[in-house]
């Protein structure tokens, strides 16, 4: 296995005849997270089942898609901050939620 130290470098050997591809960005770890909540949108969104089972559908489908490898990722605060925003985009999505609406807390 070779060090990643030049900035130039695109690709990392990792044997075994594979490579691993570098990237600048992170979006397309969010890219996966929106493809597989967009194909069980009509499951997580269905009023038919319980909030508690497409809770746990968008958890492990949904996230696990998105998280996949994280522990090899340097997490980076714009990341975390990207990830919490998607998150949170698609569970309002899933509890049908709107931005118009406004929910009022009681004090």
């Amino acid at each position: 296995m070779n060090p990643v130290t030049s900035t130039g470098c695109t690709r990392v050997d990792i044997g075994a005849d594979a490579n691993l591809e570098l990237v600048d960005e992170f979006c397309y770890r969010i890219r996966i997270g929106w493809h597989t909540f967009c194909q069980l949108v009509p499951l997580l969104t269905s009023r038919d089942i319980s909030l508690i089972r497409r809770g746990s559908l968008y958890s492990s489908c949904v996230q696990s898609s998105m998280l996949h490898g994280n522990k090899t990722w340097p997490v980076r605060k714009e990341n975390e901050v990207a990830l919490q925003q998607a998150e949170m985009r698609m569970v309002k999505w899933m509890c049908d939620v709107k931005v118009k609406d406004k929910v009022q807390v009681k004090s």
